[in-house]
């Protein structure tokens, strides 16, 4: 599978997100075979928990998948740029390849905000934006539209 088609499918599950009232986020991870391992939402307003994003949820279900705190190897695909709690879970995971759809200028924290990456942190992963950028920003657009 191309970056494209697994933008696609954390679009899925960001659309999923957004038909029970949450923030249209998706993420999922492949591991080094291509495989999806973990998959994700934002849950916060159903779990009542703050930190119940898609990228937390899905590195979650990839640790318990694969056995391991460690995401070596593993690719994450999220729609929307990654807030620090979440830039965090990435580093802490060793996940050595993110790649995200849209910039988010209130909380993005790889470029957007501040680049979290860039501090001594001990763990840098390569970091891909753009990738359906357009799509995954028109589905924001439209959630936050519907909402006012």
């Amino acid at each position: 599978m191309e970056r494209e088609d697994y933008m696609r499918e954390a679009l899925s599950l960001a659309r999923e997100a957004a038909e029970s009232g949450e923030v249209p986020v998706g993420c999922v991870i492949a591991d080094s075979a291509g495989n999806i391992v973990g998959r994700g939402r934002n849950r916060r307003e159903t779990r009542h928990d703050a930190t119940a994003h898609a990228e937390v949820e899905a590195i979650r279900e990839a640790c318990e998948a694969l056995g391991s705190w460690r995401l070596e190897g593993c690719t994450l695909y999220v729609t929307l740029e990654p807030c620090p709690m979440c830039t965090g879970a990435i580093i802490n995971a060793r996940v050595p390849t993110l790649v995200f759809g849209a910039r988010e200028a209130l909380s993005g924290s790889c470029g957007s905000v501040i680049d979290l990456f860039q501090e001594r942190y001990g763990h840098r992963p390569a970091v891909y934006s753009g990738v359906l950028a357009g799509d995954c920003a028109r589905l924001l657009k439209e959630f936050f539209q519907d909402k006012r």
